[in-house]
């Protein structure tokens, strides 16, 4: 019969099995089926029995010895025979296997793990956990048994003694076991500072900073580096010329000031401040970060860093950061820093010698990148820092990102974009212009109705528009743009209640300059603001006289209602110029009140309301009403003010109730209008002396005066030429004065004075410069 080593050599020599015959292949196909795949004979040929054992397995009663040769070659015979224990073996304890044994994977999509994979995975960390534990604990006792030693080492004389165990330790910080070992002996860290203070070698002073600087990255270490006098160690080296030095010093004191309760104090005690800021000067963006985040954390809340910085001409070197660099990181912590500064009132006030030239477009090139932290902290800036820089030119570019940001809808951003635009635009001429240009009235009403109910967006862009529709070339336009983009009626809206006074005070001052342009009077009426800013009047000084007999100011969220009073009067007068408009002021029974503000202690308020009833003085029912008042009493009075618009708007309303009275009456006004406004000048007095009977020809002739009659005045050479046109209700004078000081004589009842007054249109004809 066939055995096994013959099976063998029929598959080593095929010739040789030919030569045997058919009646022996069945024996070799047995040979090559048991070598394959199975262990166990089927008893087809062998004649074996099978038999059951206990387990329940059908197993042959005939076995045979297999021996098997491992080979670098993987041997995919017995791979497959492998049984599924032996093959989670492998596969989770793979350590176990001979050496040169190859296990074959039945992974078939490398993104997809078997389940022998997974389960091999958390035994494989289980492994190399208690690897990591049977190593961190040889480096615990290692580092225990060498610190006794390393600190004598570290406090030896011999600088080279020290030198090398420095580098000792600086190798035993690098392992987490020997480093906490080590941060637990206060004389090993004692040493550390000691020899970093004491050595002038620079490897002594560079292993001294990085053994620190490993210990900074737990708290037991940063509290064993500050209870060990390290602080001013390190603020030493700061000062290093070796440059990973400088970088271990700087990271230290980083996570100390981050991380370490009393580090700040520390810090500044040891002059951090003064050493940080010349380290604005470096190139490196990442050390530069980690400086400026240490500048941030030393000056926020802290009024004493902030002018340390600002001595130390920390802002210049900032600025230049924020112009020359694009590394995302640095550019955030330096933003940092100057927002922290912008809100120093030293820095503000001496803004323009603290603050470099082109410090607010370096902010404003940020505007429009990727880093949406960078650019909240760049707008913060420069709204803090705009109501410093409203004098600074070159903002162009500037402006108009900022009316592009006016489209966002982040509330933040539109928060700051509005109130730098209003501070930029106060009191400049040319940025009004420039907004006015960029469409930033649209912008900003559209920003309005976005708003709604936020003061903090609101308030500011109206304060915007207010300085946009007023003193520059382009006012009429902004004026005639909030009409066309249909801004009246949401405005006129703000001021329904309850009131936000802040909003309230700009709202007011916007309408007053929205009528001054004649098309929008109507538009206003209609939009109902007469009666809103009556009714806000009335409020405004009934609040206001409750404080009158404690002779305390009043403040309503920061805003005195005076100013409410006079800007509702002011915002008045200006609507009064239109005759419809005029009317109904009058009809809502305001002239008691507006007699009543004569007698304010506030010039401002007895202007307007001076000016006002000069408008309402146009029609005789009205002009009527307020002589029934007893306006004529402090009238008179205020013909006697310093201030000379409140003694011009006076003369006119006394002018135009007189007109129905006596020739004494008349006489006793243009009495005390002499004596008011010539007192103080004795020359305009003398040339009043000598004109007058030239002028009382014309006082007499003026009832018969046509409308369009004109009256030639010679005057010396010394004070120039001067004619006069009475039309309609105004006179017209033509002047071309040597001295406007002395155009000051009697006309009618009235004075001509050095202020134009509400009934007086004066032209230069030097310059056709019509003042009004």
């Amino acid at each position: 019969m066939f055995n096994k080593s013959v099976a063998l050599a029929c598959l080593k020599h095929p010739s040789v099995c030919l030569a045997v015959g058919d009646v022996d292949s069945g024996m070799v196909k047995v040979a090559e089926w048991q070598q394959t795949m199975y262990t166990h004979d089927s008893g087809i040929q062998s004649g074996a029995t099978t038999i059951r054992d206990d387990d329940g397995d059908y197993t042959t009663s005939k076995h045979y010895t297999i021996t098997t040769t491992t080979s670098t070659e993987p041997d995919l015979e017995s791979q497959y025979a492998m049984t599924r224990a032996q093959r989670v073996r492998a596969a989770m304890f793979p350590e176990t296997l001979e050496a040169g044994t190859t296990f074959l994977s039945t992974q078939t999509d490398p993104s997809q793990m078997t389940n022998v994979q997974r389960l091999a995975e958390p035994s494989q960390m289980l492994k190399t956990a208690i690897i990591h534990l049977i190593n961190y604990q040889d480096d615990a006792e290692l580092a225990t048994r060498a610190v006794p030693e390393l600190t004598k080492l570290l406090n030896d004389e011999d600088q080279v003694v020290v030198s090398k165990a420095a580098q000792i330790v600086n190798q035993l910080t690098r392992k987490e076991a020997s480093r906490r070992a080590l941060m637990q002996s206060p004389q090993m860290v004692a040493a550390v500072v000691r020899a970093m203070q004491n050595t002038s070698d620079m490897e002594t002073a560079r292993a001294t900073a990085s053994i620190l600087h490993n210990l900074s990255h737990q708290r037991e270490g940063l509290l064993s580096i500050f209870k060990s006098g390290g602080i001013p160690a390190l603020v030493r080296m700061l000062s290093s010329p070796m440059e990973s030095v400088l970088f271990y010093a700087i990271t230290t004191l980083h996570n100390l000031l981050l991380h370490q309760e009393g580090a700040k104090m520390a810090v500044r005690l040891a002059d951090g401040l003064q050493r940080m800021v010349p380290l604005l000067k470096k190139s490196n963006p990442k050390f530069l970060a980690i400086t400026t985040d240490c500048l941030q954390l030393l000056s926020y809340g802290n009024q004493e860093s902030k002018l340390i910085i600002l001595a130390n001409g920390g802002p210049e070197g900032l600025v230049q950061i924020m112009r020359n660099n694009n590394y995302e990181k640095l550019l955030w912590t330096t933003s940092r820093v100057l927002k922290v500064l912008s809100v120093c009132q030293l820095f503000l006030s001496d803004f323009p010698s603290l603050f470099p030239t082109g410090g607010m477009q370096a902010l404003g090139k940020h505007l429009s990148g990727s880093s949406q932290r960078l650019e909240q902290n760049c707008l913060w800036t420069l709204r803090n820092l705009s109501d410093a820089a409203t004098k600074q030119e070159g903002m162009d570019s500037l402006l108009q990102s900022l009316v592009t940001l006016l489209s966002s809808d982040d509330i933040n951003m539109l928060t700051c974009a509005t109130g730098i635009l209003s501070n930029l635009t106060c009191n400049n001429g040319h940025n009004k212009t420039l907004v006015t240009q960029s469409n930033g009235v649209e912008a900003l009403i559209h920003a309005i109705l976005r708003a709604g109910e936020k003061e903090d967006v609101t308030e500011p862009a109206v304060c915007a528009l207010r300085h946009l529709t007023s003193r520059h070339q382009q006012a009429e336009v902004a004026q005639n743009a909030v009409r066309r983009h249909y801004g009246i009626p949401a405005i006129v809206k703000l001021l329904n209640q309850p009131y936000y006074w802040p909003v309230v005070k700009a709202v007011v001052g916007l309408i007053r300059n929205l009528a001054l342009c004649p098309e929008n009077q109507a538009p206003l009426r209609d939009a109902g603001a007469i009666p809103r800013l009556v009714n806000l009047l009335l409020k405004a000084h009934q609040d206001a006289q409750k404080h009158d007999s404690s002779k305390q100011q009043m403040y309503q969220d920061g805003v005195r209602m005076e100013e409410i009073v006079e800007g509702c009067t002011g915002a008045l007068h200006i609507l009064a110029r239109d005759p419809v408009n005029r009317a109904e002021i009058a009809n809502l029974q305001t002239i008691p009140l507006f007699v009543q503000l004569l007698y304010s202690p506030v010039d401002n308020v007895k202007r307007v309301a001076a000016g006002v009833l000069c408008e309402l003085a146009l029609d005789k029912q009205s002009a009527e009403l307020i002589d029934q008042e007893g306006a004529s009493a402090p009238l008179m009075e205020l013909l006697h003010s310093n201030n000379e618009g409140i003694a011009t708007y006076a003369a006119a309303v006394l002018f135009r109730i007189s007109e129905d009275k006596n020739s004494d009456y008349k006489k006793r006004v243009s009495v005390e209008l002499t004596h008011s406004l010539f007192k103080n000048d004795p020359v305009a007095w003398e040339m009043v002396s000598l004109w007058h009977p030239l002028l009382n020809r014309s006082i007499n002739g003026l009832a018969g005066v046509h409308p369009a009659a004109a009256y030639k005045f010679h005057l010396p050479p010394s004070y120039g030429s001067c004619r006069s046109f009475w039309l309609k209700n105004t006179w017209l004078l033509i002047i071309n004065p040597v001295n406007l000081k002395q155009f000051l004589f009697i006309v009618a009842p009235v004075t001509f004075f050095l202020s134009v007054g509400p009934f007086f249109s004066v032209v230069r004809s030097s310059n056709n410069l019509k003042m009004s």
